[in-house]
């Protein structure tokens, strides 16, 4: 089996999910080589101990690894991004696939849309099947990313991106979506409802899980206060202020709000808090990946934050699955299927995105359920992370995806050879 990623482990959260299917399904005895480049996400500096070179090939938890140089960058310039995906897509292409096995079947990461390059050449030259993996949802997502311009030419460029995912969509024997709401919408762009597939994305189980160590005895947090906590990016996107506003709100001694992370708005966000006298919200800084089990253990819900944009309603965010796997309440400020998925389960709150007043009615309905009936949720909370997100189970959903494509063009090479014998 394949995979094509321009993200790949050591590259941490979202990046690294690939990794972690990918190590599973070779855990489960299968050959699998993964195309990816050198790891600089997300400050677009080479991650310590690499060494761009045109190829260095590395096996990690089981699975054959060949990296290719890129363009490494990852700030908001439009023009050095488009040129860090350019550059992978055209280094896959051309230091990548000539070196790999014959494949059985090909995963892609179609985000970013470059991979088409490296993609098509695997089809072309190995006649390989495919799965195309929508992640993200181009070119919709550039607009959110603040890569996309506006005008004539930023209208014919979207026109000229959508032909291009078009015809990945076409080549590809089956597409997949992660977030359920945007099946409807590739079906309304042309693909074929019957190759569409709807797999969601796991969680890092090493890193999330339900037996972390409470935090609250060298935070000198009450055992009776009740825990609120966010880790991530700290930037426009998450639209952390309102949170801020809304804690100012609350007054209510039990509430304690951990922010951890660092971003952008880290310094705005801090100094809001000072000026509004929010002595409830307290800054960690940036905590290693390892301690994420030990923070939401401390925890008695986690925040989920999606700042109004187009995508918003359907985006399912990477911390949702997380924050489930590690059995803790959700408060999730947004609209659309991570809330559906919130609201349906029982498993949290939801609020409206940029609302403090929403936001504080949630955390108002926090403090009244309690620690026990936020433990409770977060118990309903790992079982559907188990029914519907586990490794396990994410993991069989795309063996059997790859297994069936590989099987189907098997059938057609054998028709067509049958075919050609008669002939």
């Amino acid at each position: 089996m394949g995979f094509f990623s321009q993200w790949y482990e050591p590259e941490p959260g979202p990046a690294a999910l690939t990794s972690v299917t990918a190590r599973a399904l070779a855990a489960r005895g299968h050959e699998v080589h993964v195309l990816t480049g050198f790891p600089n996400y997300p400050t677009g500096t080479l991650a310590a101990g690499y060494r761009q070179v045109p190829q260095l090939h590395e096996t990690l938890g089981g699975v054959h690894v060949t990296r290719v140089p890129l363009y490494l960058n990852h700030n908001q310039s439009a023009a050095k991004r488009l040129a860090n995906y350019a550059s992978f897509g055209l280094s896959a292409a051309l230091f990548g696939v000539p070196l790999l096995p014959e494949l059985d079947a090909l995963w892609v990461n179609y985000s970013p849309i470059t991979i088409a390059l490296p993609m098509w050449l695997q089809q072309i030259t190995r006649g390989t099947p495919t799965v195309c993996e929508v992640a993200d949802l181009w070119p919709d997502t550039m607009a959110v990313s603040g890569l996309a311009g506006a005008g004539t030419i930023a209208r014919m460029g979207r026109s000229g991106l959508e032909r291009w995912c078009n015809a990945m969509y076409a080549s590809s024997d089956a597409v997949v979506y992660i977030s359920p709401g945007v099946g409807p919408i590739l079906e309304d762009r042309g693909v074929p409802r019957e190759r569409l597939r709807y797999i969601p994305k796991p969680a890092d189980e090493q890193a999330f899980h339900p037996s972390g160590r409470s935090l609250r005895t060298e935070l000198d947090i009450d055992p009776e206060a009740i825990v609120l906590v966010y880790a991530g990016t700290m930037g426009a996107a998450q639209g952390l202020g309102s949170l801020v506003e809304a804690c100012a709100l609350v007054n209510d001694p039990r509430l304690v709000v951990l922010l951890a992370g660092s971003g952008t708005q880290e310094g705005d966000l801090r100094s809001e808090a000072a000026a509004k006298g929010t002595s409830n919200i307290r800054f960690l800084g940036r905590l290693p990946q390892s301690q994420m089990a030990n923070l939401l253990a401390t925890a008695d819900a986690a925040y989920v934050s999606l700042a109004r944009y187009p995508l918003s309603a359907v985006t399912m965010p990477s911390k949702t699955q997380s924050i489930l796997a590690a059995g803790r309440a959700i408060l999730v400020t947004g609209t659309g299927d991570v809330v559906n998925l919130v609201d349906s389960h029982r498993v949290g709150f939801s609020a409206m995105p940029g609302d403090p007043a929403s936001i504080s009615q949630a955390i108002r309905g926090i403090l009244q359920t309690g620690r026990g009936g936020l433990a409770d949720m977060g118990r309903t909370a790992r079982l559907l992370y188990e029914d519907e997100f586990s490794v396990d189970r994410t993991t069989t959903q795309v063996e059997a995806l790859l297994g069936e494509v590989s099987r189907v063009q098997r059938k057609g090479r054998l028709k067509r050879t049958k075919a050609g014998s008669r002939g």
